[in-house]
Protein backbone atom coordinates (compact mmCIF):
# COMPACT_ATOMS: atom_id res chain seq x y z
CA UNK A 1 0.00 0.00 0.00
CA UNK A 2 1.16 3.56 -0.41
CA UNK A 3 1.06 6.23 1.82
CA UNK A 4 -0.99 9.06 1.61
CA UNK A 5 0.41 11.40 3.34
CA UNK A 6 3.86 11.51 5.93
CA UNK A 7 3.13 10.82 9.96
CA UNK A 8 5.74 11.79 11.76
CA UNK A 9 4.04 10.06 14.31
CA UNK A 10 6.97 9.05 16.54
CA UNK A 11 10.63 7.79 16.42
CA UNK A 12 11.13 4.87 13.86
CA UNK A 13 14.50 2.92 13.87
CA UNK A 14 16.55 1.29 10.69
CA UNK A 15 14.90 -1.57 9.55
CA UNK A 16 17.10 -5.23 10.15
CA UNK A 17 18.50 -7.28 7.75
CA UNK A 18 16.02 -10.58 7.72
CA UNK A 19 16.79 -13.15 5.18
CA UNK A 20 15.14 -15.61 7.50
CA UNK A 21 12.01 -15.43 9.36
CA UNK A 22 11.51 -14.95 13.30
CA UNK A 23 8.54 -15.90 14.57
CA UNK A 24 8.90 -13.09 16.95
CA UNK A 25 8.15 -10.66 13.11
CA UNK A 26 7.00 -13.02 11.00
CA UNK A 27 4.42 -10.51 8.99
CA UNK A 28 1.16 -11.80 8.71
CA UNK A 29 -1.52 -10.21 6.35
CA UNK A 30 -4.31 -13.20 5.54
CA UNK A 31 -7.04 -13.20 3.37
CA UNK A 32 -9.66 -14.91 4.25
CA UNK A 33 -13.28 -15.52 3.07
CA UNK A 34 -16.78 -14.23 4.12
CA UNK A 35 -18.10 -15.59 7.87
CA UNK A 36 -21.02 -14.76 10.08
CA UNK A 37 -24.77 -13.22 9.29
CA UNK A 38 -25.28 -12.69 5.68
CA UNK A 39 -27.34 -10.09 6.80
CA UNK A 40 -25.16 -8.88 8.98
CA UNK A 41 -22.88 -5.57 8.85
CA UNK A 42 -20.33 -5.93 6.92
CA UNK A 43 -16.42 -6.00 8.76
CA UNK A 44 -12.93 -6.49 7.20
CA UNK A 45 -10.45 -7.27 9.26
CA UNK A 46 -6.60 -7.12 8.58
CA UNK A 47 -4.32 -8.51 10.96
CA UNK A 48 -0.42 -7.92 10.29
CA UNK A 49 2.63 -8.81 12.83
CA UNK A 50 3.71 -12.02 14.58
CA UNK A 51 1.38 -15.33 15.48
CA UNK A 52 0.43 -13.82 18.62
CA UNK A 53 -1.95 -11.22 16.53
CA UNK A 54 -2.76 -13.56 14.61
CA UNK A 55 -4.47 -15.35 17.50
CA UNK A 56 -6.49 -12.04 18.52
CA UNK A 57 -7.51 -11.40 15.41
CA UNK A 58 -9.09 -14.57 15.04
CA UNK A 59 -10.64 -14.58 18.62
CA UNK A 60 -12.21 -10.68 17.44
CA UNK A 61 -13.57 -12.48 14.65
CA UNK A 62 -15.32 -15.13 16.74
CA UNK A 63 -17.09 -12.36 18.82
CA UNK A 64 -18.13 -10.33 16.39
CA UNK A 65 -19.40 -13.44 14.35
CA UNK A 66 -21.06 -14.11 17.39
CA UNK A 67 -22.55 -10.63 17.57
CA UNK A 68 -24.54 -10.33 14.16
CA UNK A 69 -21.91 -9.25 12.12
CA UNK A 70 -20.71 -10.82 8.79
CA UNK A 71 -16.54 -10.69 8.80
CA UNK A 72 -13.74 -10.82 6.05
CA UNK A 73 -10.31 -9.92 4.91
CA UNK A 74 -12.28 -7.84 2.02
CA UNK A 75 -11.71 -3.66 2.66
CA UNK A 76 -12.98 -2.80 -0.45
CA UNK A 77 -16.67 -4.06 0.22
CA UNK A 78 -16.38 -3.43 3.82
CA UNK A 79 -18.76 -0.94 6.48
CA UNK A 80 -16.08 -1.58 8.82
CA UNK A 81 -12.38 -1.79 8.37
CA UNK A 82 -10.32 -3.20 11.38
CA UNK A 83 -6.86 -2.89 11.17
CA UNK A 84 -5.36 -5.43 13.99
CA UNK A 85 -1.56 -3.28 14.19
CA UNK A 86 2.14 -4.45 14.98
CA UNK A 87 4.60 -1.89 16.66
CA UNK A 88 7.98 -4.17 16.76
CA UNK A 89 9.92 -2.97 14.23
CA UNK A 90 10.40 -0.42 11.79
CA UNK A 91 8.29 -2.02 8.43
CA UNK A 92 6.11 -2.96 10.64
CA UNK A 93 4.99 0.27 12.07
CA UNK A 94 5.30 1.76 8.87
CA UNK A 95 2.83 -0.74 7.04
CA UNK A 96 0.51 -0.25 9.98
CA UNK A 97 0.16 2.97 9.04
CA UNK A 98 -0.18 2.93 5.87
CA UNK A 99 -3.04 0.53 5.73
CA UNK A 100 -4.30 2.58 8.52
CA UNK A 101 -4.62 5.27 5.81
CA UNK A 102 -5.54 3.28 3.04
CA UNK A 103 -8.45 2.31 4.77
CA UNK A 104 -9.51 5.75 5.52
CA UNK A 105 -9.16 6.86 2.36
CA UNK A 106 -11.98 4.24 1.56
CA UNK A 107 -14.31 6.38 3.62
CA UNK A 108 -14.56 9.23 1.11
CA UNK A 109 -16.05 6.98 -1.26
CA UNK A 110 -18.33 3.68 -1.13
CA UNK A 111 -20.50 2.23 1.98
CA UNK A 112 -17.32 2.45 4.56
CA UNK A 113 -18.36 3.86 7.42
CA UNK A 114 -15.80 3.63 10.29
CA UNK A 115 -12.19 2.48 10.54
CA UNK A 116 -10.77 1.19 13.78
CA UNK A 117 -7.31 0.98 14.65
CA UNK A 118 -6.76 -1.97 17.11
CA UNK A 119 -3.27 -3.53 18.89
CA UNK A 120 0.06 -3.33 19.93
CA UNK A 121 0.90 -0.02 17.94
CA UNK A 122 -1.96 1.15 19.27
CA UNK A 123 -1.05 0.43 22.87
CA UNK A 124 2.14 1.62 23.12
CA UNK A 125 1.37 4.93 20.83
CA UNK A 126 -2.41 5.64 20.96
CA UNK A 127 -2.14 9.28 22.00
CA UNK A 128 0.13 10.06 18.90
CA UNK A 129 -1.67 7.79 16.45
CA UNK A 130 -5.33 9.78 17.66
CA UNK A 131 -3.54 13.07 17.32
CA UNK A 132 -2.20 12.57 13.77
CA UNK A 133 -5.09 10.22 12.01
CA UNK A 134 -8.23 11.71 13.05
CA UNK A 135 -10.40 10.13 10.70
CA UNK A 136 -9.89 6.58 12.54
CA UNK A 137 -13.15 6.49 14.53
CA UNK A 138 -11.54 4.46 17.37
CA UNK A 139 -8.45 3.37 18.54
CA UNK A 140 -8.47 0.39 20.92
CA UNK A 141 -5.08 -0.84 22.77
CA UNK A 142 -4.32 -4.38 23.63
CA UNK A 143 -5.90 -4.14 27.17
CA UNK A 144 -8.85 -2.42 25.19
CA UNK A 145 -9.74 -5.02 23.51
CA UNK A 146 -12.89 -6.59 25.37
CA UNK A 147 -14.59 -3.56 24.59
CA UNK A 148 -14.51 -3.98 20.88
CA UNK A 149 -18.19 -5.19 20.44
CA UNK A 150 -19.89 -2.53 22.70
CA UNK A 151 -17.55 0.41 21.65
CA UNK A 152 -18.93 -0.94 18.40
CA UNK A 153 -22.76 -1.22 18.91
CA UNK A 154 -22.46 2.13 20.93
CA UNK A 155 -21.71 3.17 17.40
CA UNK A 156 -24.46 1.63 15.37
CA UNK A 157 -21.79 -0.62 13.89
CA UNK A 158 -22.83 -4.28 15.23
CA UNK A 159 -26.91 -5.21 15.56
CA UNK A 160 -28.51 -5.14 19.21
CA UNK A 161 -28.02 -7.60 21.95
CA UNK A 162 -31.67 -9.63 20.80
CA UNK A 163 -29.63 -11.12 17.40
CA UNK A 164 -26.54 -12.58 19.61
CA UNK A 165 -25.48 -15.64 19.45
CA UNK A 166 -25.84 -17.80 22.51
CA UNK A 167 -22.41 -18.05 24.25
CA UNK A 168 -21.85 -21.70 24.16
CA UNK A 169 -22.72 -21.86 20.34
CA UNK A 170 -19.83 -19.52 20.03
CA UNK A 171 -16.04 -20.97 18.88
CA UNK A 172 -13.51 -18.72 20.57
CA UNK A 173 -11.60 -18.57 17.64
CA UNK A 174 -12.23 -18.65 13.44
CA UNK A 175 -9.63 -19.59 11.81
CA UNK A 176 -8.12 -16.90 9.27
CA UNK A 177 -4.73 -18.59 7.81
CA UNK A 178 -4.71 -20.29 4.08
CA UNK A 179 -3.30 -23.49 5.82
CA UNK A 180 -6.33 -24.02 8.19
CA UNK A 181 -4.85 -27.64 9.31
CA UNK A 182 -1.97 -25.72 11.45
CA UNK A 183 -2.69 -23.27 13.85
CA UNK A 184 -1.19 -21.39 16.87
CA UNK A 185 -1.76 -21.25 21.00
CA UNK A 186 -1.02 -18.19 22.59
CA UNK A 187 -1.40 -20.04 26.16
CA UNK A 188 -0.07 -16.16 27.92
CA UNK A 189 0.41 -12.89 27.63
CA UNK A 190 2.84 -10.03 28.38
CA UNK A 191 6.17 -10.64 29.29
CA UNK A 192 8.32 -10.21 32.92
CA UNK A 193 11.62 -9.94 31.51
CA UNK A 194 13.65 -7.12 30.65
CA UNK A 195 15.52 -7.75 27.91
CA UNK A 196 17.87 -4.64 26.89
CA UNK A 197 16.59 -4.72 23.01
CA UNK A 198 12.96 -5.23 23.67
CA UNK A 199 9.81 -3.02 23.38
CA UNK A 200 7.33 -6.62 23.75
CA UNK A 201 6.56 -5.66 27.98
CA UNK A 202 6.01 -1.74 26.53
CA UNK A 203 3.06 -2.62 24.55
CA UNK A 204 1.86 -5.99 26.03
CA UNK A 205 2.80 -5.83 29.81
CA UNK A 206 3.99 -8.39 32.41
CA UNK A 207 3.38 -12.39 32.04
CA UNK A 208 -0.45 -13.67 32.37
CA UNK A 209 -0.69 -17.00 31.97
CA UNK A 210 -4.37 -18.34 30.48
CA UNK A 211 -6.62 -20.74 32.78
CA UNK A 212 -5.56 -24.71 31.37
CA UNK A 213 -9.22 -25.14 30.80
CA UNK A 214 -9.77 -22.40 28.46
CA UNK A 215 -6.63 -23.18 26.43
CA UNK A 216 -7.86 -27.18 26.18
CA UNK A 217 -11.08 -26.23 25.41
CA UNK A 218 -9.59 -23.82 22.82
CA UNK A 219 -7.50 -26.60 21.19
CA UNK A 220 -9.97 -28.86 21.26
CA UNK A 221 -12.38 -26.34 19.47
CA UNK A 222 -9.08 -25.76 16.73
CA UNK A 223 -9.36 -29.63 16.47
CA UNK A 224 -12.56 -30.08 15.95
CA UNK A 225 -12.20 -27.24 12.94
CA UNK A 226 -9.26 -29.20 11.28
CA UNK A 227 -6.53 -28.37 13.22
CA UNK A 228 -3.68 -31.00 12.66
CA UNK A 229 -0.80 -29.07 14.39
CA UNK A 230 -0.87 -26.26 16.85
CA UNK A 231 2.13 -24.16 17.41
CA UNK A 232 2.20 -23.17 21.12
CA UNK A 233 3.12 -19.53 21.40
CA UNK A 234 3.69 -16.92 24.16
CA UNK A 235 6.44 -14.18 24.99
CA UNK A 236 8.87 -17.04 27.00
CA UNK A 237 6.41 -20.23 26.62
CA UNK A 238 8.65 -21.74 29.52
CA UNK A 239 6.81 -19.04 32.18
CA UNK A 240 3.86 -20.58 31.79
CA UNK A 241 2.41 -20.32 35.09
CA UNK A 242 4.35 -18.97 37.33
CA UNK A 243 2.49 -15.79 37.90
CA UNK A 244 -0.22 -18.46 39.05
CA UNK A 245 2.09 -19.53 41.39
CA UNK A 246 2.21 -16.39 43.17
CA UNK A 247 -1.25 -16.82 44.75
CA UNK A 248 -1.48 -20.80 44.77
CA UNK A 249 1.95 -22.95 45.41
CA UNK A 250 -0.25 -26.04 43.51
CA UNK A 251 -0.63 -23.95 39.99
CA UNK A 252 -0.21 -25.38 37.29
CA UNK A 253 2.97 -25.09 35.14
CA UNK A 254 3.99 -25.56 31.26
CA UNK A 255 4.21 -29.32 32.00
CA UNK A 256 1.03 -29.66 33.44
CA UNK A 257 -0.67 -27.48 30.78
CA UNK A 258 1.19 -30.15 28.34
CA UNK A 259 -0.04 -33.10 29.69
CA UNK A 260 -3.67 -31.45 30.21
CA UNK A 261 -3.92 -30.90 26.68
CA UNK A 262 -2.30 -33.97 25.24
CA UNK A 263 -4.87 -36.10 27.44
CA UNK A 264 -7.59 -33.55 26.86
CA UNK A 265 -7.75 -33.33 23.04
CA UNK A 266 -6.86 -35.38 20.46
CA UNK A 267 -4.73 -32.83 18.16
CA UNK A 268 -1.92 -34.86 16.38
CA UNK A 269 0.86 -32.66 16.65
CA UNK A 270 1.86 -29.86 18.87
CA UNK A 271 5.07 -27.77 18.26
CA UNK A 272 6.58 -25.60 20.73
CA UNK A 273 7.93 -21.77 20.55
CA UNK A 274 10.10 -19.14 22.53
CA UNK A 275 11.16 -21.78 25.15
CA UNK A 276 13.87 -19.42 26.56
CA UNK A 277 17.06 -21.76 27.68
CA UNK A 278 16.69 -21.02 31.46
CA UNK A 279 12.97 -21.96 31.63
CA UNK A 280 13.39 -25.26 30.50
CA UNK A 281 13.71 -27.87 33.74
CA UNK A 282 14.27 -31.65 33.64
CA UNK A 283 10.71 -32.52 34.23
CA UNK A 284 9.64 -30.59 30.87
CA UNK A 285 12.67 -32.45 29.10
CA UNK A 286 11.41 -35.99 30.14
CA UNK A 287 8.02 -34.93 28.95
CA UNK A 288 8.98 -33.95 25.71
CA UNK A 289 11.05 -37.36 25.41
CA UNK A 290 8.05 -39.39 26.17
CA UNK A 291 4.83 -38.03 24.62
CA UNK A 292 5.26 -37.97 20.60
CA UNK A 293 2.38 -35.86 20.22
CA UNK A 294 4.83 -33.08 21.66
CA UNK A 295 6.75 -32.71 18.20
CA UNK A 296 10.97 -33.40 18.88
CA UNK A 297 11.41 -29.57 17.69
CA UNK A 298 12.33 -26.67 20.22
CA UNK A 299 12.14 -23.10 19.05
CA UNK A 300 14.83 -21.48 21.71
CA UNK A 301 15.97 -17.96 20.93
CA UNK A 302 19.53 -17.72 22.69
CA UNK A 303 19.67 -14.22 21.28
CA UNK A 304 23.97 -13.99 21.47
CA UNK A 305 26.76 -16.27 22.45
CA UNK A 306 28.81 -14.06 24.52
CA UNK A 307 28.58 -13.55 28.24
CA UNK A 308 29.17 -9.66 27.82
CA UNK A 309 26.83 -9.31 25.58
CA UNK A 310 24.09 -11.26 26.73
CA UNK A 311 24.82 -8.86 30.31
CA UNK A 312 24.61 -5.83 28.38
CA UNK A 313 21.19 -6.99 26.84
CA UNK A 314 19.71 -7.97 30.41
CA UNK A 315 19.04 -11.68 29.38
CA UNK A 316 18.37 -14.36 32.01
CA UNK A 317 20.94 -17.10 30.65
CA UNK A 318 24.48 -17.27 29.95
CA UNK A 319 26.86 -19.51 27.56
CA UNK A 320 26.53 -22.43 30.46
CA UNK A 321 23.05 -22.32 30.84
CA UNK A 322 22.46 -22.44 27.03
CA UNK A 323 25.22 -25.48 26.49
CA UNK A 324 23.68 -27.45 30.02
CA UNK A 325 19.85 -26.82 28.58
CA UNK A 326 21.07 -28.31 24.82
CA UNK A 327 23.07 -31.15 26.81
CA UNK A 328 19.93 -32.07 28.37
CA UNK A 329 17.65 -32.24 25.29
CA UNK A 330 19.98 -34.14 22.41
CA UNK A 331 20.67 -36.44 25.01
CA UNK A 332 16.81 -37.18 26.01
CA UNK A 333 15.25 -36.69 22.53
CA UNK A 334 16.60 -38.36 19.99
CA UNK A 335 15.96 -36.56 16.05
CA UNK A 336 15.03 -33.35 18.07
CA UNK A 337 15.45 -30.25 15.96
CA UNK A 338 16.37 -26.86 17.78
CA UNK A 339 16.07 -23.85 16.23
CA UNK A 340 16.89 -20.19 17.64
CA UNK A 341 17.00 -16.58 16.98
CA UNK A 342 20.38 -14.08 17.26
CA UNK A 343 21.04 -10.50 17.07
CA UNK A 344 23.77 -9.36 14.85
CA UNK A 345 25.03 -5.72 15.65
CA UNK A 346 23.70 -4.99 19.34
CA UNK A 347 25.65 -2.17 20.47
CA UNK A 348 28.92 -2.76 22.40
CA UNK A 349 29.20 -6.05 20.30
CA UNK A 350 33.32 -6.32 19.21
CA UNK A 351 35.10 -8.98 16.63
CA UNK A 352 35.55 -11.21 19.46
CA UNK A 353 31.59 -10.94 20.57
CA UNK A 354 30.77 -12.12 17.23
CA UNK A 355 33.19 -14.68 16.87
CA UNK A 356 31.98 -16.27 20.48
CA UNK A 357 28.37 -16.39 19.18
CA UNK A 358 29.82 -18.17 15.93
CA UNK A 359 31.74 -20.82 18.05
CA UNK A 360 29.04 -21.27 19.85
CA UNK A 361 26.43 -21.70 16.60
CA UNK A 362 29.18 -24.38 15.18
CA UNK A 363 29.07 -25.98 18.79
CA UNK A 364 25.63 -26.46 19.19
CA UNK A 365 25.03 -27.34 15.74
CA UNK A 366 21.46 -26.00 15.85
CA UNK A 367 19.32 -26.99 12.73
CA UNK A 368 17.27 -23.22 12.23
CA UNK A 369 18.91 -20.29 13.02
CA UNK A 370 16.85 -16.99 12.42
CA UNK A 371 19.82 -14.25 12.83
CA UNK A 372 18.79 -10.31 12.47
CA UNK A 373 20.71 -6.86 12.91
CA UNK A 374 20.11 -5.10 15.75
CA UNK A 375 17.42 -2.41 15.54
CA UNK A 376 16.97 0.07 17.65
CA UNK A 377 13.42 0.10 19.21
CA UNK A 378 12.05 3.53 21.36
CA UNK A 379 12.32 3.26 24.93
CA UNK A 380 14.30 0.36 25.13
CA UNK A 381 17.61 0.38 27.67
CA UNK A 382 19.56 -0.79 24.64
CA UNK A 383 18.66 2.49 22.67
CA UNK A 384 20.30 4.39 25.31
CA UNK A 385 23.56 2.56 25.04
CA UNK A 386 26.71 3.85 23.46
CA UNK A 387 29.33 2.08 21.00
CA UNK A 388 26.46 1.40 18.00
CA UNK A 389 27.78 -1.40 16.04
CA UNK A 390 27.90 0.75 11.71
CA UNK A 391 25.21 -0.80 9.58
CA UNK A 392 27.92 -2.38 7.23
CA UNK A 393 30.31 -4.10 9.93
CA UNK A 394 26.25 -5.69 10.68
CA UNK A 395 25.57 -6.89 7.76
CA UNK A 396 29.04 -7.94 6.75
CA UNK A 397 29.07 -9.77 10.16
CA UNK A 398 24.97 -11.27 9.48
CA UNK A 399 26.34 -12.13 6.08
CA UNK A 400 29.09 -14.43 7.38
CA UNK A 401 27.00 -16.09 10.35
CA UNK A 402 24.29 -16.70 7.72
CA UNK A 403 26.96 -18.25 5.91
CA UNK A 404 28.37 -20.38 8.18
CA UNK A 405 24.70 -21.50 9.12
CA UNK A 406 23.76 -22.16 5.44
CA UNK A 407 26.59 -25.21 5.92
CA UNK A 408 25.37 -26.47 9.24
CA UNK A 409 21.80 -26.48 8.08
CA UNK A 410 22.85 -28.21 4.65
CA UNK A 411 24.89 -30.90 6.56
CA UNK A 412 21.88 -31.87 8.85
CA UNK A 413 19.69 -31.88 5.99
CA UNK A 414 21.56 -34.14 4.66
CA UNK A 415 21.46 -36.55 7.26
CA UNK A 416 18.07 -37.33 6.26
CA UNK A 417 18.44 -38.69 2.73
CA UNK A 418 17.98 -42.05 2.97
CA UNK A 419 15.35 -42.13 5.56
CA UNK A 420 11.42 -42.30 5.86
CA UNK A 421 9.76 -39.58 7.75
CA UNK A 422 6.16 -38.61 8.22
CA UNK A 423 5.05 -35.44 6.58
CA UNK A 424 2.48 -33.01 7.03
CA UNK A 425 0.98 -31.74 3.73
CA UNK A 426 0.48 -27.91 3.32
CA UNK A 427 -0.50 -27.52 0.07
CA UNK A 428 -1.05 -29.91 -3.07
CA UNK A 429 0.80 -28.65 -6.61
CA UNK A 430 -1.20 -29.01 -10.15
CA UNK A 431 1.55 -27.17 -12.25
CA UNK A 432 4.75 -28.82 -11.24
CA UNK A 433 5.22 -31.90 -13.61
CA UNK A 434 8.01 -33.21 -10.86
CA UNK A 435 6.18 -32.77 -7.39
CA UNK A 436 2.55 -33.07 -5.95
CA UNK A 437 2.46 -31.25 -2.86
CA UNK A 438 4.81 -29.21 -0.73
CA UNK A 439 4.74 -30.09 3.44
CA UNK A 440 6.63 -30.36 6.48
CA UNK A 441 8.07 -32.83 8.61
CA UNK A 442 8.50 -32.51 12.14
CA UNK A 443 11.51 -30.91 11.89
CA UNK A 444 9.70 -28.36 9.95
CA UNK A 445 7.84 -25.32 11.36
CA UNK A 446 5.37 -23.38 8.94
CA UNK A 447 6.42 -19.87 7.74
CA UNK A 448 9.42 -19.72 9.78
CA UNK A 449 11.88 -22.87 8.22
CA UNK A 450 12.10 -24.72 4.92
CA UNK A 451 9.29 -27.35 3.26
CA UNK A 452 9.26 -30.71 2.10
CA UNK A 453 8.84 -31.18 -1.92
CA UNK A 454 6.85 -34.04 -2.56
CA UNK A 455 7.04 -36.31 -5.50
CA UNK A 456 5.00 -39.26 -6.48
CA UNK A 457 0.88 -40.30 -6.92
CA UNK A 458 -2.34 -40.33 -4.78
CA UNK A 459 -5.10 -38.08 -4.06
CA UNK A 460 -3.70 -35.61 -0.99
CA UNK A 461 -5.19 -32.82 0.62
CA UNK A 462 -3.59 -29.93 2.91
CA UNK A 463 -3.84 -31.46 6.26
CA UNK A 464 -2.96 -35.47 5.35
CA UNK A 465 -0.56 -37.11 6.81
CA UNK A 466 2.05 -39.22 4.11
CA UNK A 467 4.85 -41.61 4.83
CA UNK A 468 7.74 -40.32 2.53
CA UNK A 469 11.78 -41.31 1.92
CA UNK A 470 13.76 -38.42 1.83
CA UNK A 471 15.57 -38.27 -1.22
CA UNK A 472 17.27 -35.13 -2.01
CA UNK A 473 18.71 -31.97 0.76
CA UNK A 474 18.68 -28.04 -0.22
CA UNK A 475 20.28 -25.73 2.19
CA UNK A 476 16.90 -25.45 3.95
CA UNK A 477 14.38 -27.48 2.22
CA UNK A 478 14.13 -31.37 1.22
CA UNK A 479 12.91 -33.50 -1.81
CA UNK A 480 11.06 -36.79 -0.59
CA UNK A 481 9.34 -39.82 -2.63
CA UNK A 482 5.71 -39.84 -1.14
CA UNK A 483 5.32 -43.82 -0.18
CA UNK A 484 1.96 -43.64 1.24
CA UNK A 485 -0.40 -42.50 3.81
CA UNK A 486 0.36 -42.29 7.68
CA UNK A 487 -0.52 -41.98 11.24
CA UNK A 488 0.34 -38.56 12.50
CA UNK A 489 1.69 -40.19 15.91
CA UNK A 490 5.01 -41.92 13.58
CA UNK A 491 7.09 -38.86 14.55
CA UNK A 492 10.04 -39.93 12.32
Amino acid sequence: MSRTRDLPVFPISPDPVRPGVSPDVAPVHHEFDTRGDEDGPRIALVTLGCDKNTVDSERMMAALVGHGARVSSDVDDAEVVIVNTCGFIQSAKEQSIETILEACSLKEDGDLRAVVAVGCLVQRHGDELSQEIPEVDLFLGLTDLPTLVPELRARGLLPDESEVIPLMERPLRLLSTETRHTSYLKISEGCDHTCAFCAIPLMRGLHRSQPVEELVREAAGLHAAGVQEINIVSQDTTWYGRDLRRHDREAPLLPDLLRALVSGTDVPWYRLFYMYPSGITRELVDLLASETRILPYLDMPIQHGSDRILTLMRRPERRETILERVGWLREAIPGLTLRTTVIVGFPGETDEDFREMLELLDEVQFERVGAFTYSIEQGTRAAELPDHVPKDLMDDRHEELMEVQRSISFERNSAFIGDEVTVLIDQTVTDDPEFVAVGRTVGQAADVDGVTHLAGSGDWAPGDFVRSRVVEAHDYDLSAQILGPTLPSENA
